[in-house]
């Protein structure tokens, strides 16, 4: 019923368009953004993080997956963000994922290659794929200089070691992107030439974590309803299809979605304060979801590409 990352991703790559992954909190996140896949004809990537299993339930998460796989005729694969417990990893595994990352990205090099290897070697045999990370997610800054930008962002000779030395399906790369609302507190840019030299060197698909565009009509809803979301900023959609055009092949996108599923809930609990029925304020703040997702799907291409 469930796709690998792998599959959809090798067919993105070669198509020019990228897959969203998007993270996944709770049932209604599963709905919107699956009904705007199915509608679209588009894959989709729902992501989980550790945070997300503690808080769901293991068994809940994957169940509610399935069932969205088993209901909506479409391709999705459900996918282990961030993945740094060994025995989390270990459960996804085994247990129903089928695709997981593994986030070494805060180690040096070659721990990262080690930890990165031992988890290949156990995805291998049920076919799971495994997305690495080499690089550290950082807003291009206006203060920040180049060398200490090269200091944080992916090496294109270190990216082509890693993804040889692995075995990984997948490279997620730091070329300015950074996770949450505030990624920039100047001109928002990301390094360009530097994915392109990446592409160069590595075969496999590269993916772009923090990619928000954090949508300030979104912003500005929330605050008009009592949310406090000053100087919020994230990547201009230009700059994700140019990355796209570049060679990323899966867009990770959370922020915007929380921040259109807080605004439009927000909106209904003032708007009609004599209810208290949750279908009704989670049904607007599931709906949020799902403009959010077509709007990325449309953006990243990915739209049509459904099998």
């Amino acid at each position: 019923m469930l796709v690998t990352n792998k599959e959809l991703m090798d067919a993105a790559q070669a198509g020019g368009y990228a897959v969203g992954a998007f993270n996944i909190n709770n049932m209604e996140f599963i709905q919107g953004i699956t009904e705007a896949a199915e509608e679209l004809k588009s894959p989709a990537i729902l992501a989980v993080s550790e945070g997300a299993i503690k808080y769901a339930g293991f068994e809940n998460i994957v169940e509610m997956v399935k069932s969205a796989a088993r209901e909506k005729k479409i391709q999705i694969s459900l996918h282990l963000d961030h993945g740094k417990d060994m025995e989390i990893i270990k459960r996804c595994i085994h247990h129903g994922f089928t695709s997981v990352m593994i986030d070494g990205s805060h180690l040096p090099f070659e721990e990262n290659v080690a930890v990165t290897g031992e988890v290949v070697e156990l995805a291998r045999p049920g076919g799971i794929s495994v997305e690495g990370e080499l690089g550290r997610l950082a807003g291009i800054e206006d203060h920040v200089s180049v060398s200490e930008q090269d200091a944080i962002f992916t090496d294109p000779e270190e990216a082509s070691q890693f993804v040889e030395k692995t075995g990984v399906d997948s490279l997620a790369i730091a070329i300015g992107t950074s996770h949450g609302a505030f990624k920039f507190k100047g001109e928002a840019k990301l390094a360009q030439e530097r994915l392109s030299k990446i592409a160069a060197r590595v075969s496999v698909p590269l993916v772009l974590h923090g990619a928000s565009g954090v949508s300030p009509e979104h912003v500005a809803l929330a605050n008009e309803f009592g949310a406090s979301l000053k100087n919020a900023k994230g990547i201009p959609d230009d700059a994700i299809r140019e990355a796209i055009s570049r060679g990323i092949c899966k867009v990770n996108i959370d922020t915007d979605m929380r921040i259109a599923f807080t605004a439009f809930i927000r909106k209904y609990f003032t708007e009609n304060p004599e209810v208290f029925d949750p279908r009704k304020y989670l049904g607007a703040g599931r709906k949020a979801i799902g403009e959010v997702v077509r709007f990325k799907m449309k953006l990243f291409g990915s739209a049509g590409k459904a099998a």
